[in-house]
């Protein structure tokens, strides 16, 4: 007779459990797109702590100007920061700028790292792969050289295409992170998880990059139905190796969409990038929120 196999841990936790774990200073990636499935049942809960003199990581929406109008960053390292507005001629979304983090990086607030999207996402898979850096066109002939008199170019050690001297590319370092907080659709207690929208973002790279990982999800579902709740194998982008903490949070998203849940709350959206030029409103409203 085999010998009996034990079940897997439980990495059940609260939203203030996770919020509990992190520390000021730290290295904090976001998973999501945009105004897409942000993890803002976390976000609310850091935002009971006094944590603070954070470097966040995001292709980022909402969530950075909520953390920098909350005085909670030290540094972001970023694509893009959009809130997605809607457009209201296709019924699609317009890429902009989310006006709290504009006033916020125009006062000086914190420091900023900005990338190509392709390099972010090659600096997270660097620090996934732990390795110093990757290698990569994205980047050369623009300005992000000049900005950041840091970043290295490397000369490949093959002979190019003519049989001549190998060619000079970009050398992204790894963006190694402290900790990742993703939102996704349905997990497991054990800390697997899955999409079921049109798209995973890169919420598997964030936590892979991370030294911890906590996921929020709209249900959890027992291992055995995780699947079937996923809709297919290939949904299940997120394993328990890389999941410190799981979160049940229906709702979790919001304001931003959860697609096929749920979409994104505008109105609460508009009202909010309107509070930018009234402290006082701003303050009101981000205390209701986070109060929830």
């Amino acid at each position: 007779m085999s010998p009996a196999v034990a079940p897997a841990p439980s990495k059940r936790m609260s939203a203030d459990d996770v919020a509990a774990r992190l520390r000021s200073g730290m290295t904090v990636g976001i998973g999501g797109w945009g105004s897409r499935r942000k993890p803002m049942t976390l976000i609310r809960a850091l935002l009971r702590t006094d944590v603070t003199d954070l470097h966040v990581v995001s292709y980022g929406g909402p969530e950075v100007g909520i953390l920098a109008a909350a005085g909670r960053l030290r540094h972001l390292t970023f694509a893009f920061v959009s809130p997605d507005v809607p457009n209201p001629i296709t019924g699609g979304s317009v890429p902009g700028l989310d006006p709290h983090f504009r006033s916020a990086r125009q006062a000086g607030a914190f420091s900023a790292t900005e990338l190509d999207e392709g390099m972010m996402l090659l600096g997270l898979q660097a620090a996934a792969w732990r390795v110093p850096f990757l290698p990569t066109r994205v980047g050369l002939g623009s300005d992000v050289t000049r900005l950041d008199p840091n970043l290295r170019t490397v000369r490949s050690p093959y002979p190019g295409p003519d049989g001549g001297e190998g060619e000079e590319l970009i050398a992204q370092p790894a963006i190694a992170l402290d900790a990742a907080l993703v939102h996704l659709d349905v997990g497991d207690e054990r800390g697997n998880a899955a999409f079921t929208g049109a798209d995973p973002y890169f919420d598997d790279l964030m936590l892979e990059a991370a030294a911890e990982g906590y996921v929020s999800v709209e249900r959890i579902v027992p291992t055995e139905d995780l699947v079937d709740a996923a809709g297919d194998v290939t949904r299940l982008r997120v394993g328990r190796l890389f999941t410190t903490g799981i979160v049940e949070a229906p709702g979790g998203a919001a304001p931003t969409e959860c697609p096929p849940a749920y979409g994104r709350d505008d109105d609460w959206q508009s009202a909010w990038f309107k509070t930018t030029k009234d402290p006082e409103a701003r303050d009101a409203m981000l205390e209701e929120w986070i109060r929830g």
